[in-house]
């Protein structure tokens, strides 16, 4: 009864509205928005056909699409390191080289898992997952085919076994097998791709070469001839008459893809002058380059000529060859032209823009590389340049979220910010920080280029900005999205002490020691300067000696293994201080004692903030020996401190022979004076 009176009321209520809706003469009316202006045309003339609304039967979601929800109700946490190092506490970075460390070591051991499987098969021959599935299991890395067969040369090449495929092929050849043109070229794409050498996770990635030329004006021709040591890259180079060109000497027919791919190996391996000597032979073949081989060999260009202006034209040839073979350029063509105009000095400068302009001709979008090669010709090496080209640059980043379309493309924040520095303009350094936060924007930061990053986010903000928005930024990024380098503490300091707000030092310096700087010579230096400098209130003088106390107990060594920090006076001086400012007579009396051992001398204002202690202390044993430290150091201070110590102390008789006992440098000099004048006489 209570669902049909429910269901009565509902269809009671239907009919009510459709009744209110109904015009009179049997026209409906239709609700219209103000802010909707067709609606509004529909409502006044009713002769026109309202626009019929299809309601989708459901809607299609993207299969993220919950866990992008889920992810979007969350916020970064701030005291959080990165994801990767949560699983073991233990191996909760402290800084950067740590954390460098620990992701090493985890994909360290990821390539010895692999090695593991690659190595012993037969061991994960069994699966145990239900549901399987087979793109989370171990490959099978074991050749299936036996004996010799081209069948078998292209199950080997399939597996990146190098050395294996090139045995059979030679017993193919012994054999008298012919080998098809297509497992041929199959072959010479895995040495070329691989260098003759077996492809294992532990090789390390090749180093970047350095592209950017010294600073030259644009009237210079003539780059410098630089040098490339061979032995600081630690990829495989392109040896003499190895596998690849070996098996390109006795193939029986060549096609282009046989010329592409020798010349895509030789460039990746270094040797340029063979791969442009390939490419002229591809041409007199009559063949035609595809448009990876002739991104290779624009990337080749720095290497195959000296002069600057020989450069661009080598390029614009290498262009000119693509229109004529009617290749279409593609991103990668237009980012290899810019990589290689970053090495042109002047004439990179004037031509780079061009580019771009061909670039929006032929409707292809920059990508993150594009910008950071502009930004290299632009800006590395040369003084004094405008901003004008970066804000154009961050004008047109901030408004996309980016993908990875060239390796490169994760170079271009790390750029753009060392730019954003060398300017000191924290307004595009904010600005290049919103398109970070762009999208997906910050997949392209990896934990060392996110600090990289953030470090030099930070120091510009604490050469610029007021020092409250310094401590918000280093409290909301610090040890979450980056680690702070020695460096960027001396950079807080000096922001600090810019702002007078010396008493944050304190919680900076458990920061330091979290970080693991609490060795570093320098930084001690900083700080005890800092605090010693100034007379702060008693809280705050309280807080500096206890830093001070830790930092004396770093100097000291605390173990056998661990080798003691060396003093210098200044740092002496300053703990003593510190020392005395708060009240520790005891504990300063022993650091003034350092100054013996080091072979140091205190200055004047260092006695006289011992002496003012003594006093509040109501030490005068300790205020005398101060005086006969003095007094042996034979410092013009020791007779002003006897005045001192005589007018402000109250001293038994004991005291006062004591402190007439002690003997002066100038009054034993007089003495011995006078005693020779007497024997002369």
């Amino acid at each position: 009864m209570a669902a049909r009176r429910v269901g009565a009321g509902c269809w009671q209520r239907a009919l009510w509205l459709g009744r209110r809706c109904r015009l009179p003469g049997g026209r409906e009316s239709y609700r219209s928005s103000s802010s909707s202006p067709a609606l509004g045309k529909t409502v006044d003339n009713p002769q026109e056909t309202p626009e019929e609304i299809v309601l989708p039967r459901r809607k299609t979601w993207d299969k993220l699409a919950v866990l992008q929800t889920l992810a979007s109700t969350v916020n970064r946490d701030p005291t959080a390191a990165h994801y990767m190092f949560q699983d073991d506490p233990f191996l909760m970075p402290r800084n950067a080289a740590n954390s460098r460390l620990y992701s090493l070591s985890k994909e360290s051991g990821r390539n010895a898992a692999k090695y593991i499987i690659k190595n012993f098969p037969q061991y994960f021959d069994k699966t145990f997952a239900e549901p399987n599935v087979p793109c989370l299991m171990p490959q099978t890395l074991t050749p299936q085919t036996e004996g010799v067969s081209e069948e078998a040369l292209r199950e080997r090449i399939h597996l990146r076994m190098v050395k294996e495929s090139v045995d059979m092929f030679d017993q193919l050849l012994q054999a008298g097998t012919p080998v098809s043109l297509e497992t041929t070229n199959s072959l010479l794409d895995l040495l070329c791709f691989c260098g003759d050498g077996e492809p294992t996770p532990e090789k390390e990635q090749e180093e970047k070469e350095d592209l950017e030329e010294p600073g030259v004006d644009a009237s210079e021709q003539k780059a410098p001839k630089r040098q490339f040591r061979r032995g600081s890259q630690s990829g495989p180079r392109w040896r003499e008459n190895n596998h690849a060109e070996r098996i390109f000497k006795i193939m029986p027919e060549r096609n282009a893809h046989s010329y592409c791919t020798m010349i895509r190996g030789m460039v990746k391996h270094g040797a340029h002058s063979k791969a442009y000597d390939m490419y002229i032979d591809l041409l007199n073949e009559r063949h035609k380059a595809d448009v990876h081989t002739f991104n290779a060999l624009i990337r080749a260009v720095p290497y195959l000529k000296e002069r600057f202006t020989e450069r661009w034209e080598l390029a614009k040839d290498f262009l000119t060859h693509m229109a004529q073979q009617k290749v279409q350029p593609t991103l990668l063509t237009f980012n290899s032209v810019l990589k290689s105009l970053r090495r042109c000095g002047g004439v990179g400068r004037t031509m780079s823009l061009f580019v771009l302009k061909e670039m929006e001709a032929l409707d292809i979008e920059p990508s993150l590389a594009s910008y950071d090669h502009l930004l290299s010709v632009y800006y590395r090496g040369v003084e004094a340049q405008s901003s004008d080209i970066i804000s154009e640059v961050l004008n047109e980043v901030e408004k996309r979220s980016f993908t990875a379309q060239d390796p490169d493309d994760a170079n271009f924040f790390n750029t753009a910010m060392q730019v954003c520095c060398d300017l000191k303009d924290i307004k595009l350094a904010y600005q290049l920080n919103r398109a970070l936060e762009k999208g997906d924007n910050w997949k392209f930061l990896d934990v060392d280029r996110s600090n990289g990053y953030w470090s030099k986010f930070f120091s510009l903000l604490c050469m610029m900005e007021q020092i409250e928005v310094v401590l918000k930024w280093y409290k909301e990024t610090s040890s979450s999205l980056f680690y702070p380098s020695p460096k960027n503490i001396l950079d807080l300091l000096q922001a600090l002490d810019a702002a007078n707000q010396l008493e944050v030092i304190p919680s900076v310096w458990e920061d330091v020691k979290q970080l693991g700087f609490s060795r570093r010579q320098d930084l001690l230096e900083e700080f005890l300067s800092l605090m010693s400098r100034d007379q702060h209130p008693s809280e705050i003088q309280l807080a500096f000696a206890k830093c001070a106390e830790e930092i004396k107990a770093i100097h000291d060594p605390a173990g056998p293994g661990q080798v003691p920090l060396e003093w210098t006076g200044s740092a002496v001086g300053h703990v003593v201080v510190l020392f005395s400012r708060a009240g520790r007579t005891q504990d300063a009396w022993n650091m003034m004692e350092h100054f013996q051992k080091i072979n140091r001398i205190p200055t004047d204002n260092v006695m006289d903030e011992f002496l003012n202690c003594a006093k509040q202390t109501n030490c005068p044993d300790e205020a005398i020996k101060m005086v006969k430290l003095a007094a042996s150091l034979g410092l013009p201070l020791s007779q002003r401190l006897k005045s001192r110590t005589e007018e402000e102390f109250e001293l038994s008789e004991t005291q006062k022979k004591a402190l007439e006992s002690i003997k002066w440098d100038g009054d034993s000099s007089d003495s011995d004076s006078d005693s020779s004048d007497s024997d002369r006489e």
